[in-house]
């Protein structure tokens, strides 16, 4: 999980006017006839998919998982129709008023948006219409929008503050980072626990990626050690290309780049990791 930059120069004027207009009639709707309404128009979110897409260099927003084999869809982070507030099955409307708002679309894959369950621990992991808020939270409604006095439980990935909130751990695991703490620590497991990100084939991508980073940061480091051993030849040897490939496992088009960066962190070798200035852009 790490942080998604939207990019609204993606998406074509024509797809934010047809959400504009769906928009425009929903809030000209009686209660009682806006679920069937949102229903009727899941073309308007599914047609932002290839360009959310774009802006995770075609990985789930919530899990890194780029798997060609899997099916990805447009979930609402807060649900559009009904939310699950609490693991005794409160639940409420949700945010109707969203259905159509592109910024509360994620690109995830199926498995971080619905339920399944996990192989090893048996457990029912997905997303669905969960979202629960933190304790003495406010919580939005249509008559009050209030959207910025919420705290959500579930991490958000376009929020910088909620991804500096985790790492991988030695296990591939996501777990909390070192700044993580208070209530932030369940946030993280719950977040871990309903986008299903700590399921096996998630957790032994992520360690095969640690592995690679180990590997090529320990030849970078005999490299460097022969450069320090004959400085007359350090200028011919390939420590920068050798620390820019690595640097490319960081990069956010890269696969599991959070696992690269937890791994060179953990090395003692922060400067590794790519910065803003590196990313790629997106292909439009």
């Amino acid at each position: 999980m790490i942080y998604v930059r939207r990019d609204p120069a993606l998406i074509p004027e024509k797809l934010l006017k047809v959400a504009e207009r769906a928009q425009a009639t929903l809030e000209t709707l009686p209660p009682d006839q806006r679920v069937a309404f949102i229903k009727k128009k899941s073309h308007v979110w599914t047609g932002f998919k290839k360009y959310l897409s774009k802006m995770s260099y075609g990985k789930c927003w919530y899990s890194e998982s780029s798997d060609p084999q899997s099916f990805f869809d447009v979930d609402h982070f807060r649900p559009k129709a009904e939310a699950q507030r609490g693991e005794g099955g409160e639940k409420d409307e949700g945010y109707p008023w969203l259905a159509f708002d592109w910024e509360n679309f994620r690109y995830s894959s199926g498995r971080s948006n619905r339920h399944s369950t996990d192989e090893d621990t048996e457990e029912v992991v997905g997303k669905g219409s969960w979202f629960p808020l933190c304790p003495g939270s406010p919580c939005a409604t249509w008559e009050n929008r209030a959207l910025a006095a919420e705290k959500p439980v579930l991490l958000d990935p376009t929020n910088v503050g909620d991804m500096r909130l985790v790492k991988i751990g030695s296990s591939g695991s996501v777990e909390p980072s070192g700044i993580c703490v208070g209530t932030n620590r369940e946030r993280v497991a719950k977040s871990v626990k309903y986008y299903g990100l700590d399921l096996p084939a998630l957790k032994e991508a992520r360690l095969q990626v640690m592995r690679e980073v180990q590997e090529m940061f320990e030849v970078l480091v005999q490299t460097v050690a022969a450069a320090n051993e004959v400085p007359a030849a350090a200028d011919l040897l390939p420590v920068p290309k050798e620390a820019e490939l690595i640097t490319a496992k960081t990069m956010p088009n890269s696969p599991y780049a959070l696992a690269a960066r937890s791994r060179l962190i953990e090395l003692g070798m922060p400067e590794l990791i790519a910065r803003p200035e590196d990313y790629p852009a997106p292909v439009i």
